[in-house]
This record gives structure tokens, sequence and C-alpha cells, in this order.
């Protein structure tokens, strides 16, 4: 019995042991079909805001980082199976995402927006969109609100694995609006020269009640496996370090003229 005990003892020693991190090397996915946020260049690389985030943050915890292109779609199945160690590419923080993963604290928040056409009457809501065609990006908060509270009740939703194939849809007609995260919409469409005469239509959703802003989130935070909490704990203080330091708004500066991480 003595040996026995003795044995469980050791083993249990040595799996705390093993899984027992320092972080010195850290696997980070992004999707690079959300500009202004992550983009792949032409080189095959990713860039953008999430990506120099990423960088500064792996910087400040003295961390060799890697990056894994994922699709959308899998991408929290992809983080359970340990394909690679956090997600950082905008993704809401959610209760129904807060289930299956563990968030950092925000890195910047973004409410969601209809986009149409420039004077177009339409509104980010039930009566206006009856009968219209609506394209969001499958998997999205902006595709989860739209399923929530108007899909089979009047609007056409009509999901896309990219969101630039909605935006490419609106352009050439097939859809009436395009439903997506504000910030992204600036910068991946609005701001560009394909988003000519195209504008937010009605206000801006961040949550009119409790239930809602459940749906939309909390912010943008970076998902990690709910067992790593000290690569969770390393984020946060990283995060805070680069908005103390500086490097946080030098970055922000080079996509927005507006400050994005909000209160």
């Amino acid at each position: 019995m003595k040996k026995t005990a003795l044995l469980c003892a050791l083993l249990a020693l040595t799996a705390s042991t093993s899984y027992a991190k320092d972080w010195n090397e850290i696997r980070l996915a992004s999707e690079g079909a959300f500009p202004p946020f992550n983009i792949i260049a032409a080189d095959g690389s990713l860039q953008g805001f999430d990506i120099d985030i990423g960088n500064a943050l792996c910087e400040e915890m003295k961390a060799k980082c890697t990056w894994v292109k994922q699709d959308w779609d899998g991408m929290i199945p992809a983080l359970v199976s340990r394909k690679f160690d956090a997600i950082l590419a905008s993704m809401s923080i959610t209760e129904e995402r807060k289930a299956k993963v563990d968030f950092t604290q925000k890195y910047y928040a973004s409410p969601l927006a209809l986009i149409a056409k420039k004077g177009s009457p339409l509104q980010p809501d039930l009566q206006s969109l009856t009968g219209k065609k609506v394209g969001v990006q499958r998997g999205t908060v902006a595709d989860n609100y739209a399923t929530r509270y108007w899909d089979g009740k009047g609007p056409e939703i009509v999901r896309y694995a990219k969101q630039d194939e909605a935006y490419l849809d609106l352009r050439s007609g097939r859809m009436d609006a395009a439903f997506s995260d504000y910030l992204e919409a600036w910068g991946g469409f609005l701001t560009k020269p394909e988003g000519e005469g195209y504008d937010v239509a009605g206000e801006r959703l961040f949550g009119k009640n409790a239930e809602e802003k459940g749906v939309i989130g909390e912010g943008i935070g970076i998902a990690v496996r709910k067992r790593d909490k000290e690569l969770t704990e390393k984020l946060d203080r990283a995060i805070a370090a680069i908005r103390a330091n500086g490097k946080y708004d030098a970055i922000q500066k080079k996509y927005f003229p507006m400050d994005i991480y909000g209160n």
C-alpha cells in the first residue's frame, strides 16, 4: 500500500511538473481575412493590428512567438485541440465562448454596424430589414446577433466564410446590406476605394440591454485554453504594460484615427 501511494504521488508530481510551462515559446493564431485587424500579405505572412499587438505582447513577455493561419470557423476547436496556444484574431468576449475558453482582458472594443448604400433608409432592426438580404461572416458576433434577433423573422440572413465576400455581394447588388463589426467595416471596406458610396446605415449597436450585450460581448480579447491560466495571466500583464508604456497607442495610430480601446 505504501509503495502504491508513493508511486501515485510521484506520478502526480511528474504530471504537474510536465504541465507547468514557462511560456517562452507561444503559438498565436489569426485568420488573415479581417482587415485591418488581420490580413495575409503578398508574401503570405500575417499582418495587421492584431498581429502587431501580438508581436508587441510577445516582446513584452520576452517570448518567441510563431503565427498560425486558421480559418475562423475552426478557431476554438483548433485551440482546444492544441494546434496553437492562443487566438489573437479580433474575437469578441461573449458568454457562449467563455463556456469553452478563457479570455484575457480586452485589447479593444467595437460595436456592430449595418453597412448599406449611402442614404439608405435601412436600420439595424427587424422591421426595417424584413424582406431584405443581409450578409454576415459565419461564426462572428454579427452572425450570432443576426441569428438570434432577425433570422427566420423577416430578413434573409446570408452567411459567408469571409467578410469581404459579403461586401463583394453587397456591391454587386445581391445583398441589401452587410452586417459586421464596425471597426472592421471602417478599415476593411468603407475607407477603401471599393467602399465608396457606402456607409453605416442607422445606429451602431453596443447592446441596449443585458441580453444584447451578452451576445455582442465585453470587448475583444485573446482566447486561451482554460487549463493555461499562467498564459492568460502573462498576456494580461503584457496588455497592461503596452497600454502604459505607449506601445499600444503607437500601434493604434498606425491603423486608426480614433481611440478603439474605449472606456
